[in-house]
């Protein structure tokens, strides 16, 4: 775990699932829009007590993994000095592209239901679609998926609104 704070900043997203090193390229225009999108929706209805956080931030499940996810919401009191560790999220979210879509698909999303995440959000740019799972009984439940223009109204991890179109489309102001 050590070695991996010590890798360069070097643009790239480097985490660590027992031992295995994945590496990530430099995110594509449309998955920053989609971030950045998502996260002013969820900044403007969180609640104190939470906080938002956007990649590259560390979330340590367990010893030996290291993932960061593009979007999650913790509790403030769970953020330590190198990000959330042996804590549960209360969401994770990534956005899929072709370089990570089976990992945020398969890998991802089975340490994210072990370790506890409250919610789990995939984003398709491509689609413009939103799938949530939320766990139940400790395993991921598919609660909703919701393309374009039509809306989601999120409960947990808090109440918001989110509209999978207005994400990946740069709206003029």
């Amino acid at each position: 775990m050590a070695d991996l704070d010590d890798l360069p900043d070097d643009g790239m997203r480097y985490e660590l699932v027992d031992g295995q090193l994945l590496v990530t390229p430099a995110p594509l225009p449309v998955h920053q829009r989609v971030v950045v999108q998502l996260t002013v929706r969820l900044e403007a209805n969180c609640p104190e007590e939470f906080e938002v956080f956007v990649a590259p931030f560390d979330f340590r499940p367990a010893s030996g993994r290291s993932l960061q996810p593009d979007v999650l919401v913790c509790r403030c009191e769970d953020v330590g000095p190198k990000g959330v560790e042996l804590r549960p999220l209360l969401l994770a979210v990534e956005v899929l592209s072709s370089s990570t879509r089976m990992t945020d698909l398969l890998l991802k999303r089975a340490i994210y239901e072990e370790a506890g995440v409250g919610s789990y959000w995939l984003i398709d740019p491509d689609q413009e679609a939103l799938t949530v799972l939320e766990l139940e009984g400790g395993r991921y439940v598919e609660r909703a998926v919701v393309k374009g223009d039509d809306a989601f109204d999120a409960q947990l991890p808090f109440s918001v609104r989110v509209v999978p179109g207005e994400l990946v489309r740069r709206v003029s102001r």
